[in-house]
């Protein structure tokens, strides 16, 4: 799709400045870092998980949305052996891809090997909008790798795979973000949106906590299989974001990058 890059790269500085901005207005927690080691940490990591992805799509050219336009040029993929209306197979693709990517969270948290790699978005200290950003580079070429082999196997439209991107990224950064909202919002959005308030859980130092609340963009999920936990035991305000290092180290980009290498 040619303007792809081009809306995604819109919609997520549009909507990156709107929550920085919105939280810096009503923010829910005092920080515990200061705001501009923490943030050229994670903007930096999100800037090497766009050179690895650029770098992947130099030795496997097609990614996720590739995936689906050379899934339905070959006919492959369940979508494409079927005659469904167009947006039904949206819908489904946004769902299932959610759901894939909800199970992909609870698997980095099950899986040590995995885990030392998830930790890195773990460590931060704070919670906010770039927190959605701080994810290892070897985590976010694993995640493309299994949306590709998805994508292939499912067989869905390209502008579903775009949308699907979109939601997911909008959505990330929303429920990472600092904000407090009325808890009659709170309350109403939860039922079908991952909230700040909700998500917020998934980022406590207790592992029994962090253990809960997989969700990116759909709440659903986590009261299906059960995993959802509505509050912290601390408190909103109270609670300890973050792992064992309460310290300076996380906000240190050598040291998040070198994290899942160490014992």
């Amino acid at each position: 799709m040619q303007h792809e890059l081009i809306l995604r790269l819109g919609v997520f500085l549009g909507l990156f400045v709107l929550f920085a901005g919105l939280e810096a207005l009503a923010p829910r927690r005092a920080r515990q870092q200061p705001r501009r080691t923490r943030w050229f940490t994670n903007l930096s990591i999100s800037v090497l998980d766009t050179f690895a992805l650029r770098a992947l799509a130099i030795a496997l050219p097609l990614l996720a949305v590739g995936a689906a336009i050379d899934a339905g040029r070959m006919g492959w993929g369940l979508f494409n052996a079927l005659s469904w209306p167009a947006w039904v197979e949206m819908g489904l693709t946004i769902l299932l891809l959610d759901l894939a990517i909800w199970a992909q969270h609870l698997v980095t948290h099950k899986v040590p090997f995995l885990w030392r790699f998830h930790r890195v978005h773990h460590a931060d200290r704070d919670f906010d909008v770039t927190t959605a950003l701080r994810f290892h580079p070897l985590e976010v070429l694993a995640s493309m790798l299994l949306k590709i082999g998805l994508v292939y196997l499912i067989g869905p439209l390209a502008v579903a795979v775009v949308l699907f991107e979109v939601i997911l990224n909008g959505t990330a950064m929303f429920n990472h973000a600092n904000l407090r909202l009325p808890l009659w919002l709170d309350r109403a959005l939860r039922l079908v949106l991952v909230t700040p308030d909700m998500h917020r859980v998934h980022h406590s130092v207790h592992r029994h906590e962090h253990d809960s609340n997989y969700g990116f963009a759909l709440s659903v999920w986590d009261r299906i299989f059960r995993t959802y936990r509505p509050m912290p035991e601390a408190g909103q305000t109270d609670m300890v974001i973050g792992l064992e290092w309460q310290d300076d180290k996380p906000s240190r980009l050598g040291w998040a990058l070198r994290l899942p290498f160490q014992k």
